[in-house]
This record gives structure tokens, sequence and C-alpha cells, in this order.
């Protein structure tokens, strides 16, 4: 295992099945007073993390990643402060190299949200503590180990499991499509060819299980074997200003009740917000009894802090 998670292949299946225990494990003591005992949530060791400190230096804005890492690791018994755009001006103000080794003298863990994935990649190379990766330009792993635990919840393996993405590729859709390879689960991008998957993250998905990745371009298709249907904004954080234009080309990938009349199977619905509705998905479809949107949601405290307890305890 990597010093940091900065990919979601920084992880292999038994890791990621492992977190994925250890989360449901915490989860579960959180809602079961005598599931927790002793350090211990269902026999999976836990890191009592009191006195440890975590670092978030946020460059773009968030809701579930920084309410989650902070969360997370108050749980964990630690306490994390919060780094501005403004307070680090990372790469301006001062060097990434020097910022990443002054933080490491103070700080246990850091975790970095950011437009640059390149920047992430510098930093973790001169800090001597765990660095996650809270969002990129490139992937969003903490996002994708979240979804497959909120997948093996429902179905308890992912094996035979097909995901289908509907929309544009964007980090979050290039972290779905290496994890649902290291785990063995079926997943299709589906979307307009010029918005599909790059070359690089099509081989490194095909080297990692040649079957799992499947690039339709046709909604009908895509959705009809589908357990779960995924979709994520048309227009990233940064590209906001695209979104009049993107808007004829992505609508029929729409996530909405007439795409449903397709599916063969009666499939979970999944976000991983912010949602606009009438974009990419409909009122009616997000919060249809099938959308598990705010399940997924809720998950990001708990696999995060699975991800904290190993990085930091080794666990």
């Amino acid at each position: 295992m990597n010093k940091d998670f900065l990919l979601v292949s920084d992880f292999n299946k038994a890791d990621i099945i492992h977190l994925i225990r250890l989360a449901i494990a915490m989860k579960n003591a959180e809602h079961e007073e005598d599931a927790w005992e002793d350090g211990y949530a269902n026999g999976e060791p836990l890191f009592l993390g009191e006195g440890h400190l975590l670092a978030l230096i946020f460059e773009k804005p968030s809701l579930r990643t920084r309410v989650s890492l902070e969360a997370a690791m108050q749980n964990l018994g630690g306490s994390s402060i919060f780094l501005s755009k403004d307070e680090i001006q990372i790469g301006k103000r001062e060097e990434i190299k020097d910022i990443a080794r002054t933080l490491s003298k103070m700080t246990d863990i850091i975790a970095i949200r950011t437009a640059s994935h390149s920047n992430i990649e510098e930093f973790a190379s001169f800090a001597t503590v765990p660095v996650i990766n809270a969002l990129s330009d490139l992937e969003h792993p903490c996002q994708a180990l979240a979804d497959l635990m909120t997948i093996y919840e429902k179905f308890d393996k992912f094996e035979n499991i097909n995901l289908t993405y509907l929309g544009d590729a964007n980090n979050v859709s290039n972290s779905l499509a290496i994890a649902s390879s290291l785990v063995g689960m079926s997943f299709t991008f589906c979307g307009p060819s010029d918005f599909s998957l790059n070359d690089e993250i099509i081989k490194q998905s095909h080297n990692l299980n040649k079957d799992s990745l499947q690039i339709e371009h046709d909604p009908k298709i895509a959705v009809k074997n589908a357990d779960v249907l995924y979709t994520d904004v048309w227009a990233s954080m940064g590209d906001e200003a695209t979104i009049d234009e993107r808007k004829p080309i992505f609508l029929p990938y729409q996530l909405n009740t007439e795409i449903l009349k397709h599916t063969d199977k009666t499939p979970l619905i999944m976000h991983c917000l912010p949602a606009k509705r009438g974009n990419e998905i409909t009122d009616e479809v997000i919060e249809s009894e099938k959308s598990i949107a705010f399940e997924q949601a809720e998950n990001r405290l708990w696999i995060q802090q699975a991800i904290m307890n190993k990085l930091i305890a080794g666990y």
C-alpha cells in the first residue's frame, strides 16, 4: 500500500474490500451501542486518533468532502485545521514543496482539493505524512470508494453488478471506471462521443480488467441491463460557463423517467452531488424511492474515516 491516497489504484482489491467492510463496521457501530467496544467495531480494529491533526487544503468549494473529512477525524478522536485558497495560495505565495514539508512537521495527515492533479503529486512527493486527494481534475478517489461502499451495502458483492454512468467524462467517472475494474464490477460509460473517457483511463481500466469497462454512446442501450444508474453534473467546477452550449448535447443523457422505461431491471439511482435538477437528472428521479444519492453522501463520512484509519494506523 502507498503512503498516500491520490488515485483509486493506490489501493488494490483486497485493500478496497477491507476499507469498505471497516467503514460499514464503523457505520454500524455509530447506530448500535454494543457494536463498539474497546476500540473495535464488529471485530475490526479502530484507530484511536486522540491528538492527531488533519490539515485540509481546499482550493475549490466543498460541502460533502470538507464536512465528511472533518467529521471523520473528529469521530476518530482527532481534530482538523482548514486552510482556504486565499490563505495558502499553493504554488504562488509559497512553493508547493515548502508547504508540504512545513505541514508535515505540524500535522499527521493532509487532504488537498485542487484543480491540478500535478500539484497533489508534487505535494505528496515532498510530504512525509499521508496525503489524500480530496478532488483533482484527474480523479475523485474518495467519492469512488464511497460509491463502491454504497453499492456493496445494497448487493453484498460486485461481481455481476452492472453500473452505468450517464453524462460527461470527468474526475468522478475516471475514478469509477478504475475502481470498477479493480473490484470486478461491470462499468458502462455513456455520453457524447466528444465528451467520453480519455484513452489513458480506458487503457488503465482494460489493463486491470479487460472485461469491466464498456463504452456505449446510445443511452437507451446503455441503461438496458443496469443494476445502478449514475450521473453527475454536465459542467464540472470551473466549467460552469459552458453549460448553455453543453445542454443540447447532453440532454439525451438526462436521467429521467423516459430513459428508465428502457431498463430491464429497476435500477438504483446514484448521484455524487451537488445535483443540477432539470439538467443531468430530474427532480422526480432523484426524489424517487430508488434514489440512494443521500446514502452515498453519508457514506463519504464512513469511507473517509476508514481511509484515514488505514493511512495513519495501518489497519
